[in-house]
């Protein structure tokens, strides 16, 4: 299999995955752990700095992808089979995405706001 058609694996199961992330009949522990691999997935903090030449990037090309696997492998493959079936109809979670995206980065950008006025009244460095 080529990196083409992992990459398209990858990107159909994500949508499963989040359908399955939904679904009632998810085991609260898969759940856990599709949240914990989408919080690393978008967090700005890695456990290998991006800086690091290699090993930076390193860490997002296993780790997210073998996330992505195990969660896939925990759900129930009934599950896995209906969600696969109702993954075609997934254009409302782009538009939720964009909003979200934008709500992430309105976070960030408040907390960088904080972060710069207690830096300038230098109660950040007591």
């Amino acid at each position: 299999m080529n990196i083409e058609a992992k990459s398209q694996a990858m990107k159909s199961n994500l949508g499963v995955i989040y359908l399955a992330f939904k679904h009632h009949r998810t085991p609260w522990y898969t759940k856990v752990l599709i949240v914990l691999v989408v919080s690393y997935a978008l967090s700005p903090v890695d456990l290998i700095p991006d800086f690091i030449p290699v090993l930076g990037y390193l860490d997002d090309l296993i780790l997210i992808p073998a996330g992505i696997a195990l969660a896939v492998k925990l759900i129930p493959e009934d599950i896995i089979a209906e969600c696969r079936n109702n993954s075609g109809d997934l254009s409302s979670i782009k538009i939720r995405g964009i909003y979200a995206g934008i709500i992430i980065i309105a976070l960030w950008l408040l907390v960088l706001i904080l972060v710069m006025k207690l830096c300038r009244m230098k109660i950040f460095w007591l």
